[in-house]
């Protein structure tokens, strides 16, 4: 072999790995994108199956809040979804959750029991919210002795606060917290924690941070102080909304803030007698942060959102709010395509108003952790906290969900109190953190015959069903009525219709294959190729359409008999078999890869 025969093999792209689990994980795109990586596809066939409750407690492994998050959840999942690559919108992964959650059976029987004999360890959870939650989840069925520390008097954090109860209702909230606390943590609700100090001083064992981001963002224009009395901080009023403080509001309300908490602000208004409500924000639409949903469902309540609109100052007569001055701005971008806002030369715009939620976001709040207790804080008082671990300088002290990073959503701290939990236990027992333990992984055929698989390949053709609706007339009178109806039975089928299986994994076996082409011809997104080897980039150019997707990689097999390999672009694959069907050595098998990740619960001991 000469020199540059053998630079050139060098080059060449190595064979997939397939007993790497991520290379079949990163293919289900969907449980990929998701925080606490579900097993989306599993869960949907049984829904279609009519399994509900197997399906529910799927996801309650996983995510921990079916229920909630069904209503809830920010859906990293559904852009991810294969299926929004050939038609506009994704399968309805997040309101299908809530139909296991709806139609289950009675669960508890398959719950986890309070364990039998405590293990001597005691952990302190700072916060009642997701966080922590999922961490008593995972460490009372071991033995631990969980305390769960959280200043209002009932558990579910942000979630029964800051999410109005015509989006998540009380009692499915309350149904999920309660399968937590059933495990026999000890509750000391309406304790606030003034000094980290004071818990590390009871000797603890370990102590999780999950207190959330508690401290909304207040404005510093003029006028602010003189009407504070009609100026409210978002969050805060809809925590006084939630536990019944606050029952109205005035007819004239401006929210300031393009974020979910302001959409929640403004459509609680309109509830609450709120018959002029506007939102203003300083950014354009597009890049406001609120869901697309949530925005969608606020303009449907009638609620204008006004764009580029900056608060200049606030006017009162005699220290009574009258309304708000805004400036008009204007995007500019430099020549790297940073945004910029600088004034657009127009006159100001004055909204009158009665009240004004200020939504325009949150901030972590630690006064009561002492600096000398050997917790390192970068530059914005945020803790120094190891993604993997959720580990913070201190070897006992562990942070997750808002505390951790900043504001995210309840999937991801649910994520994070899964790894804080393994962390957690692996400290008590004398171990690594840093040693993660592996995901449970399976890969197993589907065939039953020569041609014949144990799944239905045929795809459905239907575009996204809607979500039915509570009639508006109904829904804007009552705060506490849900507006969300959900999916019936019915419905849900259809719409799990639309799964692609692709967790249903296309597997290639090179010596069967004797390079008939038949996969090739049969192939009905063209993503097989069979080629010569080249480096990675070369070998994406050679597909017979391009593999231009860097973020998805491409199945490449060892050589084959004539020298060339097979590839296949994933980002592409429908996974409905047919390569499998038309191959007549059986080179293609349709395999089902199942993927759980690491729970303490699961891997201890």
């Amino acid at each position: 072999m000469s020199s540059v025969e053998a630079e050139e093999r060098t080059e060449a792209r190595a064979p997939t790995d397939i007993s790497n689990p991520n290379t079949f994980h990163k293919v289900v795109d969907c449980q990929w994108a998701c925080p606490a990586h579900t097993p989306v596809p599993e869960y949907i066939r049984l829904i279609a199956a009519g399994r509900y409750s197997d399906a529910y407690m799927i996801n309650w492994h996983s995510n921990v809040f079916p229920g909630v998050l069904g209503r809830t959840c920010d859906r990293p999942c559904e852009p991810a979804c294969r299926r929004g690559r050939v038609e506009k919108e994704p399968v309805a992964i997040c309101r299908l959750k809530r139909v296991a959650a709806d139609s289950k059976d009675d669960i508890t029987g398959r719950l986890p029991k309070p364990a039998a004999r405590k293990n001597g360890k005691r952990i302190a959870l700072i916060g009642a919210g997701p966080a922590s939650l999922t961490v008593a989840r995972d460490l009372l069925p071991l033995g631990y002795h969980c305390v769960i520390f959280d200043g209002d008097p009932f558990a579910g954090g942000m979630m029964r606060t800051q999410i109005p109860k015509f989006r998540l209702p009380e009692r499915v909230l309350d149904e999920e917290c309660g399968y937590i606390l059933g495990l026999g943590p000890e509750t000391r609700f309406g304790e606030r924690i003034d000094s980290l100090k004071s818990v590390l001083d009871e000797g603890y064992d370990a102590v999780f941070v999950g207190c959330g981001a508690p401290r909304g963002r207040d404005l510093d224009i003029p006028g602010r102080k003189e009407a504070a009395e009609h100026i409210h901080i978002g969050i805060d009023w809809l925590a006084s909304v939630s536990f019944g403080h606050t029952t109205a509001i005035g007819k004239r309300v401006i929210v300031l803030g393009g974020g979910n908490t302001a959409m929640d602000c403004c459509r609680t208004s309109r509830r609450l007698g709120g018959e002029n409500v506007q939102v203003v924000v300083r950014s354009g639409f597009a890049e406001m942060k609120a869901s697309p949903w949530e925005k969608e469902d606020a303009m449907s309540e009638g609620i204008p959102i006004h764009n580029f609109l900056v608060p200049k100052r606030i006017t009162h007569e005699g220290g009574k709010l009258t309304g708000v001055v805004f400036e008009k701005v204007k995007a500019e971008y430099d020549a790297k395509g940073r945004r910029k806002l600088v004034p657009a030369g127009e006159p100001d715009v004055h909204m009158e108003a009665d009240d004004v939620l200020v939504a325009v976001g949150q901030e972590n709040a630690f006064p009561w952790i002492e600096r000398d207790v050997g917790i390192a804080f970068d530059e914005w008082g945020m803790p120094k906290v190891d993604p993997v671990t959720m580990g913070s300088t201190h070897p006992k002290v562990f942070f997750g969900g808002d505390a951790a990073f900043g504001p995210k959503n309840i999937i991801w701290a649910v994520a994070h109190g899964h790894d804080a939990a393994v962390s957690i236990d692996l400290l008590c027992r004398g171990e690594d953190v840093r040693k993660r333990p592996g995901p449970l992984v399976s890969l197993a055929s589907q065939k039953m015959g020569i041609h014949d698989w144990s799944y239905d390949n045929d795809v459905s053709l239907d575009l996204r069903f809607k979500v039915p609706h509570a009639p508006q007339e109904m829904t804007l009178k009552d705060v506490n009525m849900e507006v969300e109806l959900g999916y019936n039975q019915e419905l849900a089928f259809k719409e799990a219709q639309r799964c692609l299986n692709c967790d249903v994994e296309t597997v290639f076996e090179q010596k069967l294959c004797i390079e008939c082409d038949a996969c090739v011809d049969i192939c009905p997104t063209d993503c097989i190729t069979f080629t010569k080897n080249a480096p990675e980039p070369e070998l994406r150019g050679q597909l017979t359409v391009p593999a231009k997707n860097l973020t998805q990689d491409i199945y490449v097999s060892g050589a084959l008999k004539t020298g060339n390999v097979m590839v296949k672009d994933e980002d592409v694959c429908l996974h409905c078999g047919l390569c499998a069907e038309r191959c007549p050595t059986g080179a293609w098998d349709m395999k089902k890869f199942y993927l759980e990740t690491a729970k303490a619960y699961a891997c201890s001991r």
